[in-house]
C-alpha cells in the first residue's frame, strides 16, 4: 500500500460525489465547476450549524470535538469530521491532555433520510481511515445522523467496507491524475444532480437544444 503525499490529498468529502456518480465527482473536483441548488444549499447550512472548530463539548463520560480536521496518507486525503467523540472507556485509548482511556466514535450530519445507496457510508468509513491512521486505533463503529428523521443511524464497520473505500479512492486518484472526466449514463437521479445543467448537454448529444430546455422547464412545473 503506498502512501501519499500531502500535495497530492483529494477532498475526502469527494467520495460521496464519486459514489453517486463519477461524472459529477469529475466535474466539481477535476473541472473545478459547480452550481448550487436547494438540496446542496440545505446540507451547507445543516453542516455550518454543526461546526464550531473552537469548541469541545463535554458531556458526562465523552468530549465531542465539532469539524475536527482529519487525513490519512494512506487514502491520500484530508477533511473534516463534523463530530467526533471521545467515550471514557477502560478499552479505549489514551488522549494527549486529557486523562483516561477514550474509545472513538465519528458522527457524520446529513441532509434528508437514510438512503438506499451507500455514498454516505462510504464518507463515513473514509473518516473511520483518517481516524485510525491519526489516533492508531480500530473503530468499529460510528453514525449518520439524518435531518429528515432527527436521529443517528448507527452503522457497524466492517473491513470489506474499508477495503472498498482504498479500492475507490485509488480509483479517484488515477482519474484525478490523468485529468480524466468519465462517460456516464443518464438516470433518475440525474434530475436532483447539482451540476446537471454543465452535464447534460453533453451527456444528452442526441438531444436538440429546443428539447432539452423544454425538458428543463417542464420539471420545474
Amino acid at each position: 500500500m503506498m502512501d501519499y503525499k500531502e500535495e497530492d490529498f483529494l477532498l475526502l468529502s469527494g467520495i460521496q460525489h464519486y459514489k453517486f456518480c463519477k461524472r459529477q465527482w469529475a466535474i466539481i473536483h477535476i473541472e473545478q465547476q459547480w452550481n448550487e441548488n436547494y438540496l446542496t444549499a440545505s446540507g451547507r447550512l445543516i453542516h455550518e450549524n454543526v461546526h464550531n472548530h473552537e469548541f469541545v463539548e463535554k458531556r458526562k463520560n465523552r468530549l465531542i470535538s465539532r469539524a475536527m480536521p482529519i487525513y490519512s496518507h494512506s487514502l491520500g486525503v484530508s477533511g473534516e469530521c463534523d463530530a467526533v467523540e471521545f467515550i471514557l472507556d477502560d478499552f479505549g485509548i489514551p488522549v494527549k491532555g486529557r486523562k483516561g482511556k477514550y474509545i472513538i466514535y465519528p458522527v457524520e450530519y446529513k441532509r434528508g433520510k437514510p438512503k438506499d445507496s451507500d455514498e454516505d457510508i462510504s464518507q463515513l468509513v473514509a473518516q473511520i481511515i483518517c481516524l485510525e491512521d491519526m489516533f492508531c486505533t480500530t473503530i468499529n463503529r460510528g453514525s449518520l445522523y439524518y435531518d429528515a428523521i432527527k436521529r443517528r443511524v448507527e452503522v457497524e464497520i466492517t473491513d470489506v467496507m474499508k477495503d472498498d473505500v482504498r479500492k475507490t479512492f485509488d480509483d479517484m486518484h488515477k482519474l484525478y491524475n490523468n485529468h480524466h472526466t468519465p462517460k456516464v449514463k443518464t438516470s433518475s437521479k440525474c434530475k436532483a444532480c447539482s451540476v446537471k445543467d454543465i452535464c447534460l448537454p453533453v451527456l444528452c448529444a442526441k438531444q436538440s437544444a429546443s428539447e432539452y430546455i423544454k425538458n428543463i422547464l417542464n420539471e420545474g412545473e
